[in-house]
């Protein structure tokens, strides 16, 4: 809980004892009642009002009602005579506090780990449109594949120090609601949490260009969702591009006030199993077109940008590509279509399409979670929801084919949002077993190792087997292969 939010819990609860038990006496009313406004303000204005603590609220105006009664009638104002109505009293007001408290800490505010790298983290937002492609979830005819990216670069901590650092947006509680089935404003409170990066820096000149990755988001999520990733990535000399795809995204939102959100196809509710297999091909298809005519873009940056960052930066012989659950998906079908991608990570992804059946060219590393990897268990019943059946198959095809290195990494206590920042968002819920900041270092570590020795040609002993820095991470000796 934030110190304010703890102020108003403890001057309310004070105000209600003294209005319980205490003497009825004017001045102090009236110094009660001052005390709640003043610090409600306060709250107000420095912390932010947030969901989580309307119980605490609902004292504090109850209190705020009876105290401004109390002063204008007090005439009216019958004395609590009896103890059992005064402990009742006691016991309702500290059990509706009690839940504030518990939706504070089940849903906190949090600070980012800090990055490991020496840059700071520059960002700029950009709206682009693929000419080439139709948009085939809209309704007016010739409409044009429009994306949303971020791209994050690397910036000098002299040059970023003065800049406010921007926060998550409010899309990631769309993500989240999405997701989980939950309200979005349960997680309004994100956009008071500021992260690294900072809007309008110079990009650093330390180094003549930097390798380039492209990163996937999860079906009905954001390019917003593992920040902590992005961020450390880029202060080791990344630029990184996040993208949101519209209608697979959670929500995109263009600079004129247009809004795409997530598309439910209308089949897939009473389809089959192959059905939904030969969809998520086809979504995939799409995605991987879009991290294609994402480097296209890149491509022209680096010769004449608009934006007068990185014209000459981007290292165009090293570009990555790496995703979550849909995003790896991508990642993985982008891999097989074009070979300016140089390696990638799917962090628990499907393999729908090409990938399933060629061989990969470039290094690749799987990583997937514990929980999920218990479905590949033939005698495990219960599966895992992002399970599918072809899964098994495909997996075994695309490493066994593969002309390049592979690795397919198990993370113990993981689940399938444990690679997003969601165990810093609500730590007893998805980061029950283990630290959150450790929870996110994992994806974050082995991202940027694997990337760093196959972009940078950096080696790390982190890939060569278990660490005992990361004990919930396994290796798996079958499918973990080093080719070249």
């Amino acid at each position: 809980m934030r110190a304010l939010e703890i102020i108003v819990i403890l001057v309310s609860l004070a105000a209600a004892g003294i209005m319980i038990f205490g003497k009825r006496e004017r001045r102090r009313d009236a110094a009660v009642l001052t005390s709640l406004v003043l610090v409600v303000l306060l709250h107000g204005l420095i912390d932010d009002f947030r969901i989580q603590m309307v119980p605490a609220y609902v004292v504090t105006l109850s209190l705020f009602i009876v105290l401004v009664r109390r002063l204008v009638k007090p005439q009216n104002q019958a004395r609590i005579q009896s103890r059992l109505k005064r402990w009742g009293l006691s016991i309702l007001v500290l059990a509706v506090t009690a839940a504030s408290i518990y939706l504070t800490n089940l849903l906190p505010t949090f600070s980012m780990p800090d990055p490991t790298g020496k840059y700071a983290i520059g960002t700029i937002s950009q709206h682009l449109t693929d000419e080439a492609r139709d948009e085939t979830l809209t309704a007016e005819q010739g409409d044009k594949r429009e994306l949303m990216v971020n791209v994050w670069y690397p910036v000098d901590f002299d040059k970023a120090k003065s800049k406010p650092k921007e926060s998550y947006p409010s899309d990631l509680g769309e993500a989240i609601s999405l997701v989980f089935g939950v309200p979005k404003q349960l997680f309004s409170h994100v956009t008071t949490i500021p992260t690294h990066a900072v809007q309008g820096a110079e990009l650093s000149t330390a180094e003549v260009s930097y390798p380039v990755l492209l990163f996937s988001p999860g079906v009905r999520s954001t390019r917003f969702q593992s920040m902590t990733a992005v961020e450390e990535l880029v202060s080791h000399g990344y630029i990184v591009v996040g993208i949101d795809h519209p209608y697979t995204s959670a929500k995109v939102s263009f600079p004129d006030g247009r809004t795409a959100f997530y598309h439910v196809g209308p089949e897939l509710p009473t389809s089959t199993p192959a059905e939904i297999y030969e969809s998520n091909i086809r979504g995939g298809g799409i995605r991987a077109a879009d991290a294609r005519f994402v480097l296209d873009t890149l491509t022209e940056w680096n010769k004449k940008d608009p934006n007068r960052l990185f014209e000459r930066k981007l290292d165009l012989n090293h570009v990555g590509i790496f995703g979550h659950s849909y995003g790896g998906a991508t990642t993985a079908e982008t891999l097989a279509t074009d070979a300016r991608f140089k390696a990638g990570v799917s962090l628990e992804g499907g393999f729908w399409g090409n990938v399933a059946h060629a061989a990969l060219q470039q290094p690749f590393m799987y990583i997937m979670s514990g929980i999920t990897a218990e479905s590949l268990n033939p005698t495990e019943t219960k599966k895992d929801k992002v399970f599918y059946e072809e899964f098994a198959g495909d997996l075994e095809s695309v490493m066994k084919k593969s002309q390049n290195d592979t690795y397919y990494l198990t993370a113990d206590k993981f689940y399938h949002q444990s690679f997003t920042d969601i165990a810093l968002m609500s730590p007893s819920t998805f980061a029950k077993d283990m630290d959150p900041v450790h929870n996110v270092d994992i994806t974050r570590t082995y991202v940027r190792a694997f990337f760093d020795q196959y972009l940078k040609g950096e080696q790390q002993p982190l890939l060569d087997g278990p660490s005992p820095d990361f004990p919930e991470v396994t290796f798996d000796e079958v499918y973990t292969i080093k080719r070249m």
